[in-house]
């Protein structure tokens, strides 16, 4: 028994979370009440993975859910899985954070977070062998950006020999809810940098993109980007809630995946991704889910991988298909793209097969990678925030609730280091010592 304890803070993450447990729910055969209705010992073989067994047989997620506000949770609670969940996990407050990290982090949410790790340790003690801990939320508000990383820097202090995962909504300009996003998302980097073990990063303008272009939505709501925050999360999570050979849990992902601690945001993506009208014109073929994989549209970050190079990749393939075909496909986009993956790391790209395809898909495939491109999400952020901090713009709302100048300037420059990790990173060649580049040494000898 490889537990997982979920846990899902704010207004996004909640609404993510709730799409994630119907989407594995269902692929583990189990309605909204939690009653088990599956067609195969598969689907019970992990079960406790994320599940907990209760009386009567029924299902319960080992899910705790979190806000600052009630509205959300009733709105969770009235959905057609509301049933599913234990109402003693659901843990808010009344006030709300207001968009402002710093009540998340510090006041409003630092008043919570004792009954939330209170809830917590009650789902931990329960495990027979908690493998770790999930989170999905957003940097952009308050709640999930500044509670969030509250609950993980605390979650890291009591428990710290366990992995911590988190599926993190990056705010995005086309998309935006609030003006001082730019500050919400710095400071809560600062604290991922720090305290994840794997970061999956999310974009709201990635996922419109998708949503616009590759399946035709004129105008997608929030629900249909919901849908595919889910279907890749259930993608990622594969590996560990059906019996497999690779990346069996966490730790085996986290270790295969994060070449140095601090770089250890992945980009997500996930194929098939076609329109309604487009579907009969396809074939689903394993070189067809290969190709659709690796391209820059079917990513859920919005940076383009050519603009960066691969550390490492990890692919899950789902669906009855032969391993050698998959083996060779994986091969040749190696073979033919070989400069955008470091040549440092030989075998970066690891390969998961799975016979359970999703609901509704005959075979699908979900991509995890480790990219030097991603350092763009960050560079985006950091402009604005730095545009915002000159003029000490709103500043005022967080230093109100007790927060000092330094700790922006702090995670201002943290952010600003990891930008430049990566791009050291991306630059760096196998005969490069870190330290001089062959030319850079040719140089100083026609110097001398």
């Amino acid at each position: 028994m490889r537990e997982i304890v979920h846990l899902q803070v704010g207004q996004c993450g909640n609404q993510i979370g709730s799409k994630f447990w119907e989407i594995i729910a269902d692929e583990h055969g189990i309605d909204p009440n939690g009653n088990y209705h599956g067609d195969t010992d598969l689907q019970l073989e992990r079960i406790n993975v994320y599940f907990n067994e209760a009386n009567g047989n029924r299902y319960v997620p080992r899910a705790v859910l979190v806000d600052l506000e009630p509205g959300t949770m009733d709105a969770v609670r009235q959905s057609p899985y509301g049933r599913l969940f234990r109402p003693d996990n659901f843990v808010f407050g009344q006030s709300g954070a207001g968009n402002n990290w710093a009540k998340g982090h510090y006041t409003e949410g630092a008043e919570l977070v004792e009954s939330v790790l209170d809830v917590i340790r009650k789902e931990a003690e329960g495990c027979d062998c908690i493998q770790g801990f999930q989170m999905t939320h957003s940097l952009g508000g308050g709640t999930g950006s500044g509670m969030g990383t509250l609950l993980i820097a605390k979650i890291r202090e009591e428990y710290p020999d366990r992995i911590m995962n988190s599926f993190s909504v990056i705010p995005s300009p086309k998309v935006s809810d609030a003006v001082v996003e730019p500050y919400n998302a710095t400071l809560s980097v600062h604290q991922l940098v720090e305290n994840t073990d794997e970061t999956f990063c999310i974009d709201n303008e990635a996922l419109y993109d998708i949503c616009f272009r590759t399946l035709k939505l004129t105008s997608p709501s929030y629900g249909d980007l919901n849908h595919l925050v889910s279907v890749t999360m259930s993608g990622v999570t594969t590996c560990l809630r059906f019996p497999g050979q690779l990346n069996a849990d966490l730790r085996k992902l986290a270790v295969n995946m994060v070449p140095f601690p601090r770089l250890h945001f992945f980009m997500p993506g996930f194929a098939p991704l076609t329109a309604k009208s487009c579907q009969q014109y396809r074939a689903m073929t394993v070189s067809e889910l290969t190709q659709q994989m690796f391209d820059s549209k079917n990513m859920m970050t919005a940076c383009d991988p050519r603009h960066g190079r691969y550390l490492t990749v990890a692919a899950i393939f789902r669906g009855p298909m032969s391993m050698k075909e998959v083996d060779e496909q994986m091969l040749g986009v190696q073979n033919k793209n070989s400069s955008y993956f470091v040549e440092w790391i030989p075998n970066n790209v690891k390969v998961a097969v799975c016979d359970i395809p999703p609901r509704g898909l005959k075979m699908s495939a979900t991509f995890i990678g480790n990219t030097t491109a991603i350092q763009e999400i960050f560079k985006r952020i950091s402009e604005q925030f730095t545009v915002m901090f000159r003029r000490k713009a709103f500043l005022h709302w967080y230093t109100g609730e007790g927060m000092d100048e330094m700790e922006f300037t702090e995670a201002e420059s943290n952010m600003n280091d990891l930008i430049s990790e990566y791009q050291q990173y991306q630059e760096a060649t196998v005969d490069d010592d870190g330290l001089f580049d062959s030319e850079d040494i040719a140089e100083e000898e026609v110097q001398e």
